[in-house]
Formats: C-alpha cells, structure tokens, sequence
C-alpha cells in the first residue's frame, strides 16, 4: 500500500475559469495598486461556496470550507510575521475555496517554488543577491531567537517601502495558472 502526500490536482473546467478570473483580477489590482481588494477576495469566497454547493451540494460546501480554512492556515503565520500581507492571506482563502484544500495545497507549492524562481531572476537583474542572502540570514537568526525578523529589520517588514517588494498576488496567480497548466496536460509530480 503506497501512501501519496498530494492527491492528482484535479478541477473541472467551470472551476479552472472562476480561478483564472480570480487571481488574474487580484494579480492586476496588486500590481498595480500594490494591494488585492477586500471586495474581490470577498466575491471569490462567495462563489466558491456556490459553486462547489452546485456542483456537490451540501459536501461541496464542506470541500469549499476546508479550502478556505487551509488557504487562510497556510498564510496566517506569515501575516504574522509580516512577511506576507491580509490581502495575500485571503486572496489564499478564496482561492481554496474555489479548488478545494488539495488543490489549495498544489497551488501553495507551485507558488512557493515559481515565485522563488521568479525573485531569484529578479535579485539578479537588479543586483541584490548578497544583500538578500544577508537577509534570508538574519530571517534564520531572528526566527531561532524567537524574534519576528520584522522587528530588528525594518526592511524585513512587508508594509514598509524600504526593501525590494514582489506582488505576492501576482505570484498566487502564476501558482494558479502551472496549476490549471498540470491539470490541462496531464503532468504528473
């Protein structure tokens, strides 16, 4: 008997189109005004509930709370340590409401790693490396001391303007895009 962390991303086309127009929405307002709306991730959550308690019924409302719930979870710690914004922990939410907690869980990772690679080319380009490393370092330092890093480093903290700051929503969207990519052609982790 083989036991999988991860379940085969599966979403059906209804539901791979909501996702779309959710997070390239988000990615867009996030991008340009360096936030994601309270309306828009509020539109997200209630459709996501309709949608899975159309599809589903009484259970798609429990697969569409427990990706809210897992969305929310995954994020949470890292509002708090203000590494992440509110927006970004719930535009997470909706976004697991809509797919669903194993979904939820793919697109977390696909996020993660994209997003990693997507600031690493831009910490090249713009010459920070080193700086970032230095960074990452006292990130480590602060996180075994039982410090939030944003307390002895300003830059550290996501609600100044002081470091090199990614759109968060923008890199959520790329996770959900190589997410809908995996479940169109099949790729299998």
């Amino acid at each position: 008997m083989t036991v999988t962390m991860l379940s085969q991303p599966m979403l059906g086309g209804a539901g791979q189109i909501l996702l779309g127009i959710l997070v390239m929405v988000a990615a867009a307002y996030d991008i340009r005004y360096r936030r994601i709306p309270n309306w828009l991730v509020l539109t997200g959550i209630v459709v996501g509930f309709a949608f899975h308690s159309y599809s589903s019924g009484i259970s798609g409302l429990g697969r569409a709370a427990a990706g809210l719930g897992l969305g929310f979870i995954l994020y949470f710690p890292l509002y708090l340590l203000r590494a992440r914004g509110a927006g970004d922990v719930k535009l997470l939410a909706a976004v697991g409401t809509i797919t669903g907690a194993g979904n939820c869980f793919w697109i977390f990772l696909l996020t993660a790693v994209l997003g990693g690679v997507i600031a690493m080319v831009m910490l090249l380009f713009r010459g920070r490396v080193r700086h970032t490393m230095f960074n990452v370092a006292w990130i480590m330092k602060d996180i075994v001391s039982l410090r939030a890093p944003y307390k002895s480093n300003e830059e550290l903290d996501v609600t100044t303007t002081k470091g090199m700051r990614l759109p968060h929503g923008a890199m959520i969207a790329v996770g959900a895009f190589a997410f809908i990519a995996m479940i169109q052609y099949r790729i299998t982790i």
